[in-house]
């Protein structure tokens, strides 16, 4: 995924189409001069829908496209023809797009399968034809129903990356070099903060030809859930990850609270984010010897944890066993 072409969040505004009108029409032929009504109903307005498309990871394709607009129906006619409906628009979206109202903020739907579909913006119904009006004592109705119109609004869609692990760090943790040498992925990586300004997916294979997707998500500072840093913009993509794996570098002054300073920032953003799985890594541990480990050790938090090393590929067997069996607890993989 090209950090130029990984796009996450699209404003689009969207017209349904209007419904067509009503017919007012009369039978009317050589035998019969005087026929009853025989309007038919008018199409409805195209609507505007979402599909989900399991071979897309990224809104690019929405980012210039800035107006969706639906056909309107065709108006209804003689011999009770009903009128075309209007064409439908429909917007293929990645598994993990959340559709919203931009003005009031109302989820409208997510999309989490292939092939799932959402009416986000419904076109008008078609107006009724005079045939629908003619009574004992009124058998001649000369009105229809006009079609109602399309609906107007602009809509945010939003996308939260699908993946089994999440990775939480602050920048320069070794997420990105983790991420490299246990898939197949091949993320930015630089001794600088904000390497990563993109999430990164990556399939990492485990025993008899299972695996998981791990999600390298941007580094997380203090006082993300505020904007600080970048901020809101990608805290969202953790919500779909079923673990979250925490890396700290081993030379971090204080691990624990280290930890703990990431912990808040989740549950600042979303307090069910602590409801989630945890892991803790403790990244770069090449760097330390066996004497220092042994007394970090005694300090941890109380979640699941594994010293590493990416560099080195130490501890990377444990790592994945770790997180198969809580992957294998939340979803019974």
């Amino acid at each position: 995924m090209a950090e130029s072409n990984f796009v996450d969040y699209v404003k689009i505004f969207c017209a349904s189409g209007n419904g067509g009108a009503g017919s007012k029409h009369f039978m009317r032929t050589r035998t019969n001069p005087h026929g009853g009504p025989d309007g038919g109903d008018g199409g409805r307005g195209g609507h505007i829908i979402l599909k989900g498309n399991k071979q897309l990871w990224t809104l690019l394709h929405l980012k210039f496209t800035k107006h969706l607009r639906a056909d309107h129906g065709e108006a209804g006619s003689k011999q009770l023809k009903h009128g075309a409906n209007g064409k439908d628009i429909i917007v293929e979206v990645p598994l993990g797009t959340v559709a919203r109202d931009a003005e009031t903020g109302e989820v409208h739907c997510e999309i989490t399968f292939d092939g799932q579909t959402h009416i986000l913006v419904p076109g008008g119904r078609g107006g009724l034809g005079n045939d629908h009006f003619k009574t004992a004592v009124r058998q001649a109705p000369k009105f229809a129903q006009p079609g109602e119109p399309g609906v107007e609004s602009w809509k945010i869609l939003e996308l939260k990356l699908l993946a089994d692990v999440g990775l939480v760090g602050f920048p320069n943790a070794g997420k990105s070099t983790l991420l490299s040498v246990i898939s197949a992925a091949k993320p930015q990586i630089a001794d600088y903060p904000f390497t990563t300004l993109v999430p990164q997916l990556g399939i990492v294979r485990y025993h008899d030809q299972r695996s998981f997707i791990m999600a390298d998500i941007p580094g997380i500072i203090e006082g993300a859930h505020e904007g600080k840093g970048l901020g809101l913009r990608f805290l969202r993509h953790i919500e779909r990850n079923s673990v979250l794996l925490f890396m700290i570098p081993v030379d971090s002054r204080d691990i624990r609270e280290e930890y703990h300073v990431l912990l808040n920032e989740l549950r600042q953003y979303n307090p069910e984010l602590l409801d989630k799985a945890r892991v803790l890594a403790i990244t770069k541990s090449d760097l330390a010897d066996e004497e220092i480990i042994t007394e970090l050790k005694k300090d941890l938090p109380p979640v699941p944890c594994v010293f590493i090393s990416s560099h080195g590929k130490k501890g990377l067997a444990r790592l994945k066993q770790l997180l198969w069996e809580e992957l294998v607890s939340e979803n019974g993989l």
